[in-house]
């Protein structure tokens, strides 16, 4: 009897998933190849890697378990993610453990200046604003890197967002413990604007980066002490209370050196105070740069509900970071898409939409190619 096979269908091969992967093409096609660094070739490509993760951020399996029992028994997932040759839990670990993170840092940049590009920019006029904040991941206590407290183990991710295009820019992980502080160098660039909550208030980092050309929007202590050395002008039934230029700190060792900017205003009943370094702004729009922060807890909150990426892969930091850069180019590329295609932000509909899309389309590609087998088998017996 004639024998049916069932070839691999390619992922990359389905046209709406090329569609949402279009942006990744010229990216992976200058990136110098990565090549295994042991006696053994890789059995899967970094580009495979890449499909598989991305795979596994828009379908949510529960856990890396369930992904790989998805790649091996699924059909859709074993003919179309899959590698032609099949993956097993060891290569897996081994790959989310050992490949470079290198290679993922690249394609997250290029795609995020990509991102830029295609993206309409909200408040332009307010200058470019970066969201900086971070978000705990819940570890295993094997994870012994993830110092958090003597029984919990937690991770921190410390992400810098950006409030005009609405996406991820930058990206650090440490422990739980690990200062958010520490990490704004590594988020934001001369010329942007750091939008941060209460705890990012360090006087000495307000001094440093005035002195690098590093703006900032801070919301700090209603009860930090004030030197006033100008007072700004207030505007009639404005919501704003308080305009100074103040010198802030206590004491000798928590003074500001150089002059900011502090502004008070009301929220219904709430008052919040902000620092800024910021001239060129009216208090309000101040104030409004600091009511768009909350746009970060707002894409952290989607990001985990609906792209799965706090549920463990691995259990080490190279993989855990893999893993986070995986989830921001998922929602890079889902951005750039509902933008071209429906000049949209991106929202869970359009993902339940892709999802279906892709998956319907790859039925119906291998219902085909079993019809196409059906009609030769049939006339195999012809006489």
């Amino acid at each position: 009897m004639h024998q049916t096979n069932w070839p691999h269908f390619s992922f990359k091969n389905n046209q709406t998933y090329l569609t949402l992967r279009k942006p990744l093409k010229k990216i992976l096609a200058d990136i110098t190849p990565v090549e295994s660094r042991g006696n053994r070739p890789f059995q899967m490509t970094m580009e495979q890697f890449l499909d598989i993760l991305i795979y596994h951020h828009l379908t949510t399996p529960e856990s890396g378990r369930h992904l790989i029992q998805e790649l091996k028994q699924d059909f859709f997932a074993r003919r179309t993610i899959a590698p032609p040759e099949g993956i097993n839990k060891s290569s897996f670990c081994e790959a989310m453990h050992s490949r470079r993170v290198e290679f993922f840092f690249q394609v997250f940049t290029a795609l995020t200046d990509r991102a830029s590009s295609v993206l309409p920019k909200e408040y332009d006029h307010l200058g470019d604003l970066i969201a900086i904040d971070g978000t705990f991941i819940d570890a295993t206590l094997s994870m012994l890197w993830a110092d958090y407290n003597k029984d919990i183990k937690k991770a921190k991710a410390h992400v810098g967002f950006d409030l005009n295009r609405s996406i991820p820019s930058k990206i650090t992980l440490t422990s739980g413990k690990g200062d958010e502080r520490k990490e704004v160098k590594y988020l934001l660039l001369p010329g942007q604007t750091g939008v941060t909550d209460r705890y990012y208030q360090y006087h000495k980092y307000f001094d440093l980066w005035q002195s690098q050309g590093i703006h900032f929007v801070c919301r700090i202590r209603e009860g930090t002490t004030k030197t006033v050395r100008k007072e700004n002008p207030l505007l009639a039934g404005s919501i704003v209370f308080y305009d100074a230029m103040v010198r802030l700190g206590s004491t000798k060792d928590t003074y500001t050196q150089q002059d900011v900017r502090v502004i008070g205003y009301y929220v219904g009943p709430k008052v919040y105070w902000l620092a800024t370094d910021r001239l060129d702004l009216s208090a309000e729009q101040i104030a409004g740069i600091y009511h768009l922060r909350w746009k970060i807890e707002i894409f952290f909150g989607w990001w985990k509900r609906h792209l799965n990426v706090y549920h463990l892969l691995t259990r080490s930091w190279n993989g855990l970071m893999i893993q986070l850069l995986a989830g921001l180019i998922t929602y890079l590329l889902l951005a750039i898409y509902c933008q071209e295609k429906f000049q949209e932000k991106v929202s869970i509909q359009r993902v339940r939409e892709l999802r279906i899309a892709i998956r319907n389309e790859a039925i119906l590609s291998l219902s085909s190619h079993s019809l196409h087998h059906k009609r030769k088998d049939f006339a195999f017996f012809q006489p």
